[in-house]
Order: structure tokens, then C-alpha cells, then sequence
């Protein structure tokens, strides 16, 4: 059993480990558009599935990003999906009736408990994206990134430059431009579609103290 099953099972409860289905979707694939009723909670267990929403210059903005765990949580008492949830790469998704997760909730305090810590962690994250959109430059928002959702600097990039350029809020070509010269720098390296920050850069920056509470 992967970590991320694992992780799956130990917040449902038993009955709703019985409602899961494994199914395999191909990058391009759309798992629910904005406007419909919400039938399904979705969590991913490998690959990478983005909420996104169009902008007003006819480009679209993400709005969560998932690789790993649920995506779409506030469909659950919702009447109906505000954005669309595109598969950006090859994945593996665990689906659930969503209204037996609503009656798992009402029934089962210690589940209600597990998903409120899970939302919770949601808020630290989107708090993070928050303040990383609140940095002028293009490489701050990058470094910012790599420090507070890489595994030691590394983090992997399997949905592309413009799909990681719209989490950013920047265009492709800027942030080709940043990666390009903090590669010359020696302050980032990129490897099989990992962006990997530096000892180099980490050591040089000033402390930067974050508040998620």
C-alpha cells in the first residue's frame, strides 16, 4: 500500500474505504467542470490534478494544485463546482460518493474531527500561496515555492513550465527567463523535471518568517 493510501485509510472511516474506486486518468482529462453538481470528492493518488478557473485576459488561473490528497474540499457543502478540475498528467484518483462522505461526517464525530484537521492544513497551504503572490519578483515567488513545498529544495515539475508559471501568476516566459539565470547563477538546478534550490541560494537568504495562524 502506497504512503498515500495509507494516508487515505487512516482518515475514512471504514464504510467509506468500501466506497472507493481506483481509476487511471490520462493528462488532458477533465474530472468535473465548473456549473455542475458535485457527485464526487476526488483524491489523488499519484499525478497531478489542478482547480482552475479562467481569468480575465483569456488565460487561466490555478487555484489549487494537487499531486497528493483531496482536491475540490469545498464542493462537499457546496451546490455546485465553481472552477474545473483538469488532470494536468497521467494520474491515479481515488473517487467517493460525495454524499456518503456529508452523512459519514453528520454520524461520525471522530471523522468530522479528521477531516477538519485535513481542511485545516488546506488553509496553512493556500495562506502560503497567499503570501508567495504577494512578492514582487519572479524569482521570489519560485524560491518561496521551493522552500515551502519542495522536500528539501526539491520540487518536481510534472505538469510543465506554464502550468507551474500559472501557479506563480507570472507568464511561462518570465519564469523560463528566472529559471534560465538562476541556473547560471548555480542557485537552482533542474533534473528529470525536478527544480532543485541550491545550498547556495538557501544559505544566502535572509530569514523569512511566515504566520499561518
Amino acid at each position: 500500500m502506497t504512503s498515500a493510501l495509507q494516508e487515505l485509510h487512516a482518515l475514512l472511516p471504514k464504510q467509506l474505504i468500501a466506497s472507493c474506486e481506483e481509476l487511471e486518468f490520462l493528462k488532458g482529462a477533465l474530472l468535473f467542470k465548473a456549473g455542475q453538481n458535485p457527485a464526487r470528492m476526488y483524491f489523488v493518488l499519484s499525478g497531478e490534478v489542478v482547480l482552475e478557473r479562467p481569468g480575465l485576459q483569456g488565460t487561466s488561473v490555478i487555484l489549487q494544485r494537487t499531486r497528493r490528497g483531496f482536491v475540490s474540499e469545498a464542493s462537499l457543502k457546496s451546490s455546485k463546482y465553481h472552477c474545473h478540475g483538469q488532470v494536468v498528467a497521467n494520474s491515479k484518483i481515488i473517487q467517493l460518493p460525495i454524499q456518503e462522505i456529508r452523512d459519514a461526517i453528520d454520524r461520525d464525530t471522530a471523522f468530522a474531527g479528521r477531516w477538519i484537521a485535513m481542511l485545516n492544513m488546506e488553509v496553512k497551504r493556500l495562506r502560503l500561496q497567499c503570501e508567495r503572490l504577494s512578492l514582487g519578483k519572479v524569482q521570489d515567488r519560485l524560491v518561496h515555492l521551493l522552500e515551502t513545498e519542495g522536500i528539501n529544495g526539491h520540487y518536481p515539475i510534472g505538469a510543465g513550465i506554464k502550468s507551474l508559471a500559472s501557479e506563480l501568476g507570472v507568464t511561462h516566459e518570465a519564469l523560463y527567463r528566472c529559471i534560465y539565470a538562476m541556473e547560471k547563477q548555480g542557485k537552482l538546478q533542474r533534473e528529470n523535471d525536478v527544480l532543485l534550490l541550491t545550498a547556495m541560494e538557501t544559505e544566502s537568504k535572509p530569514e523569512r518568517h511566515t504566520h499561518l495562524v
